[in-house]
């Protein structure tokens, strides 16, 4: 099982509170631990934490992080660092490598990235060479590195979880002993 979490940069708390949620939320639905944030927006921790205790699972939103720091005590720790930028070596030919690593924090950036990230990071990774959202750059990435479980995957503990279905919509409530 692969150790995977977000370093989200440069989170501005009046501009990008939907953006960040939304990149922890989709980092929790695709399989990642959790998600470090490189600035102090305590309802952003709030939302994620809520969703995940009421849908399951184990996710951890630790707050106002040192990007520096944080990507240094990784590598410490045997940790590989891919940052998701446009100006990457494109997925496809560094994916395999990628692959063969078993912790590895995934930097996505808000407003400009500082650049001695390009430097820290072991791989500088484009989903495309061409501007899009930092959620759809980390979901796609999560996607190849996690695979397809990750899409069917069970969360421990959720008190509701959704029934697939053909029509509509179906959300049921889990009693605490299933």
């Amino acid at each position: 099982m692969k150790e995977v979490a977000i370093l989200r940069l440069g989170h501005r708390p009046q501009r990008d509170q939907r953006v960040t949620t939304h990149v922890g939320l989709t980092a929790r639905a695709l399989g990642a631990t959790g998600m470090y944030l490189s600035s102090n927006d305590t309802g952003i921790v709030k939302s994620i934490l809520d969703v995940g205790e009421r849908w399951g699972g184990k996710f951890f939103v630790e707050n106002d992080v040192g990007w520096h720091s944080c990507i240094r005590r990784w590598k410490e720790a045997g940790g590989t660092v891919v940052h998701l930028t446009m100006f990457g070596l494109n997925l496809p030919d560094v994916e395999e490598e990628i692959l063969s690593r078993d912790k590895i924090l995934v930097v996505v950036g808000a407003e400009k990235v500082p650049g001695e990230v390009y430097h820290l990071a072991d791989f500088n990774v484009a989903v495309s060479n061409q501007p899009h959202s930092e959620i759809s750059s980390m979901a796609i990435f999560l996607d190849h590195l996690m695979g397809k479980d990750a899409l069917v995957q069970k969360f421990p503990n959720a008190q509701v979880r959704v029934v697939p279905c053909k029509e509509g919509k179906l959300v049921e409530e889990i009693k605490p002993e299933e």
